[in-house]
């Protein structure tokens, strides 16, 4: 039996003004309709059903229940970028599950909301909703259950805009729903539904006296991603605006009006460490009100932990874990409370290097890439972040080589084509990158009052060589993988070219670093705000340093000498968190790790002492206005870090299949590091004066 993907929504002669949405939040919201629609359908059968193969979507947000249980809420996202957003993008998820209703009957339930909120959220321009099933039955028999006319449908009156509901205003009665022209074709989403759990804590149970008023503050141990819920035990209405906030910021929050003995779910995804709840009773009776919170994240199989010595590391490592949980969502997020959408590379890349040294499955990884190179290929080789675009190559081949999957390289040859080529448009007779759209992105810093997140030529121009000299390098290699030897031999040789006009014109030799670009007068865009004009002072900065230690831009030694000259201070520049992975991995590549691996940890233990319950954005605030959120996994690279110095981990063939160790305790007296392969878990436990203990998968061969 195939699957059926057929569309139902709202009748158009009744509900006119509910059909069409805008493509993405970027829009402006008043272009469509707030608007979430409920579906309902009973299959009932002869037998016991032994279990419900589904396949579902929903445009542009949806939660899909069966038998009053939750089956899932999605879809997966679309993978966009902050530019391109005038139109629909061309893909769209289904998810996939298998259910077992322990039951004879099937009742189906969604609601499915119609407008983009958060820039995460792509929709094809229309509401929908799709559902098909394959029923197995006790006795062996199949049956096929989908969409179409006989669902019923109603719009639920009481959501009245974006976090706002309103009980007291009815619905209606549900009507047949119309089957509607597939415009979504969906392709299935290569990952699992996401997991859920409601949280409970003091003060969750809110009781009001007749017509009383009371704040309370819901405080939990993490900060978590997830939805609000508020359910009501009341002889009237009940008002309660809920506060999600991280610390004690001022949060995004919902307003909701309850009727008697009822309940509500938000659709909005909110960061909360706690919640603000004012919650007042409007009736002559006294009311019970339930606040929770439903903590949603990618489902977690398998799990591993790296354990030292030193319990202020064994903290940050384990705020990392916990924040980089709370990011993997139907994509990786750069942080719950942005939800920014696919264009952020740099946090993903940093992510997926933490996830096998935590949770170990790595295919929300390659979708993100596979999305990515969709993107690529939509835009002719552009993204948003220039520097971001190139990294993409790099996340590339370290997913590959951590799993060995070749259909990804296949899936994004295209994107990877398109990026290089566009790339080579931006050299000038320098050889270098002279005339990109902007040099971003660098860091959440800013220098003598210039945003690094978007810097001129003289602050941005040596970075985005680096970055395009490490692409080069890495598609090389993943050429190789594809057997495209033409491919790859002139990746290498235009690697070279870059090399060489990088260390001929952006090394200054008298003080042997690198400065961060030229100082070329170039006036602003007139068109793009994100490419401002130049300015005349030549900068030194930690950052490109870094990058030339990173890839390999010059030779070792003087690598180490960079190191070197970057820990005692002798360049100037602050690094976020983010820049800190590039220098903690160029510390690793230049053989440098006993020296400076826990010095530079020493950085992080501050923050999460100050808040465990996640990881902050960055040390040095960009601006005076600027608040950090506590829940950027970007900033969680010593959960991949360490236990990769712990290791001496160098992976030699795809897949994990060889590997070579060459472990140190880095100066600590005692560690255990552990990390998930598809084979297995690997296992390096240390203890001054002993031997390392290494066990591993006897698929692996261990160098």
């Amino acid at each position: 039996m195939q699957h059926t993907e057929q569309w139902i929504w709202l009748s158009e002669s009744d509900n006119v003004s509910y059909q069409h949405n805008v493509f993405s939040a970027f829009e402006p919201g008043e272009a469509a309709s707030y608007i979430v629609a409920e579906f309902m359908k009973e299959y009932s059968f002869c037998h016991r059903i032994s279990a419900v193969s589904l396949r579902f979507s929903g445009d542009n947000a949806f939660q899909l229940y069966c038998n009053e249980e939750l089956v899932a809420t999605g879809p997966a996202c679309v993978g966009g970028d902050f530019i391109g957003n005038e139109t629909c993008r061309e893909n769209f998820y289904s998810f996939e599950t298998t259910i077992h209703p322990e039951s004879s009957n099937l009742n189906f339930f969604a609601k499915v909301r119609m407008l983009p909120e958060q820039i995460c959220d792509y929709s094809k321009g229309h509401g929908g909703f799709m559902l098909s099933g394959i029923v197995e039955l006790e006795d062996g028999s199949k049956h096929h259950v989908f969409t179409d006319e006989s669902w019923l449908v109603r719009e639920n009156k009481a959501y009245t805009a974006p976090c706002s509901f309103d009980g007291r205003i009815e619905s209606g009665c549900f009507v047949n729903a119309r089957v509607i022209k597939n415009i979504w074709n969906t392709e299935t989403a290569p990952i699992p539904v996401r997991s859920e759990k409601e949280h409970f804590v003091r003060n969750s149970i809110i009781t009001l006296n007749p017509l009383e008023e009371k704040t309370v503050v819901l405080e939990f141990e993490k900060i978590m991603s997830g939805f609000v819920k508020v359910t009501s035990n009341s002889q009237g209405d009940a008002s309660v605006k809920i506060v999600c906030r991280e610390l004690f910021e001022d949060g995004s929050s919902e307003n909701v009006v309850i009727r008697s003995s009822d309940a509500y779910r938000g659709f909005h995804m909110h960061s909360a460490g706690n919640l603000l709840v004012t919650a007042k009773n409007h009736a002559s009776s006294s009311a019970e009100i339930t606040v929770s919170f439903i903590e949603t994240h990618y489902p977690v199989a398998e799990e591993c932990r790296t354990l030292t010595s030193d319990d202020e590391l064994n903290s940050v490592l384990e705020t990392c874990k916990h924040t980089l949980k709370i990011c993997r969502q139907t994509h990786h997020l750069d942080s719950p409370r942005h939800c920014e959408p696919m264009a952020c590379t740099g946090d993903y890349y940093i992510e997926s290097l933490m996830t096998p040294f935590a949770f170990g499955d790595m295919r929300l990884a390659e979708f993100d890439l596979v999305r990515t190179a969709r993107m690529l290929e939509r835009e002719n080789g552009r993204m948003f972040h220039t520097t971001y675009s190139l990294i993409w190559v790099r996340m590339l081949y370290d997913t590959f080589m951590a799993t060995g999957n070749v259909d990804l390289l296949k899936a994004c040859r295209k994107g990877l084509d398109l990026l290089l080529s566009r790339f080579e448009t931006y050299i000038g007779d320098s050889g270098l990158i002279e005339n990109p759209p902007d040099y971003m992105f660098i860091d959440w810093i800013y220098i003598d009052d210039i945003s690094m997140h978007h810097p001129p030529k003289a602050l941005g121009q040596t970075c985005l060589n680096m970055f395009y000299f490490g692409a080069l390098s890495f598609a090389g290699k993943i050429y190789d993988f594809l057997g495209c030897k033409a491919s790859a031999e002139k990746c290498v040789t235009k690697s070279e070219c870059v090399r060489e006009a990088i260390n001929t014109r952006l090394f200054d030799k008298e003080k042997g670093i690198y400065f961060m670009g030229l100082n070329t007068p170039e006036d602003p865009s007139p068109d793009w705000e994100w490419m401002p004009g130049n300015v005349s002072k030549r900068y030194y900065l930690k950052h490109a340093n870094v990058l030339a230690a990173y890839f390999g831009v010059c030779d070792d030694e003087t690598a180490k000498s960079l190191i070197h000259k970057i820990m005692r201070n002798e360049i100037e520049g602050d690094c976020q968190p983010y820049f800190l992975h590039y220098l903690l991995e160029a510390v690793f590549r230049t053989g440098l790790r006993d020296k400076y691996t826990l010095e530079i940890l020493e950085k992080w233990k501050p923050s999460v002492k100050d808040c465990p319950k996640g990881l902050v954005e960055g040390f040095i605030a960009p601006e005076p206005t600027y608040s950090f959120d506590h829940s950027h996994a970007w900033g969680g690279t010593p959960l991949y870090s360490l236990p990769k110095a712990l290791f001496g981990l160098e992976i030699l063939s795809p897949g994990m299949k060889a590997v070579r160790f060459s472990p140190s305790l880095l100066g600590l007296s005692e560690a255990t590091a552990e990390m998930l392969t598809p084979y297995g878990k690997i296992v390096c436990k240390q203890e001054k004066g002993h031997s390392p203990e290494i066990k591993y998968p006897k698929e692996i061969e261990i160098r």
